[in-house]
């Protein structure tokens, strides 16, 4: 389930009682609503453990430059979504998390229409920041499409 509201969201207070694992956890057993941003850009969760998140999607030709090829930003925002959800699994109750940057590697160009997998993988979590890693691999064939890194700050809220 996708939110397809603002008050579909968590709040603030609900998403601070909870630990990044569990907030993750919950929102792939369907309890909490998943980011509007993946039914737009045709993804979601597949995996959350600690330190690792994966999600699966498939671009469709809406998300094609005008050279008629998979455009960076959907590579860019499946890493950045993978490999900054995995820090959000360190994030302890009461704190939160945002992307401070993040790099993309395109490998090979994604055909469209091929469902892919994002992994990502955290580096580092510590008090203020996360680093994690990510790759996009096509389900069927295995190969390396594109990969990530990103460095995202930690921040005590309570």
């Amino acid at each position: 389930m996708h939110a397809t509201r603002l008050e579909d969201l968590p709040t603030q207070d609900e998403a601070l009682s909870m630990s990044g694992l569990e907030f993750m956890e919950r929102m792939l057993a369907g309890e909490l609503a998943g980011p509007p941003i993946s039914a737009v850009l045709n993804y979601s969760a597949t995996l959350v453990e600690k330190g690792r998140v994966s999600f699966r999607g498939t671009p469709t030709f809406d998300y094609c430059n005008p050279m008629g090829t998979v455009h960076g930003g959907w590579y860019g925002t499946l890493l950045d979504s993978c490999m900054a959800c995995a820090v959000m699994t360190m994030v302890p109750k009461g704190s939160v998390y945002t992307t401070l940057e993040y790099k993309v590697n395109i490998t090979r160009p994604i055909p469209v229409g091929m469902e892919v997998e994002a992994l990502g993988e955290i580096q580092h979590a510590g008090r203020s920041t996360g680093v994690a890693n990510g790759e996009i691999r096509g389900v069927e064939d295995g190969k390396l499409y594109a990969t990530g890194s990103t460095t995202c700050i930690i921040m005590k809220v309570r």
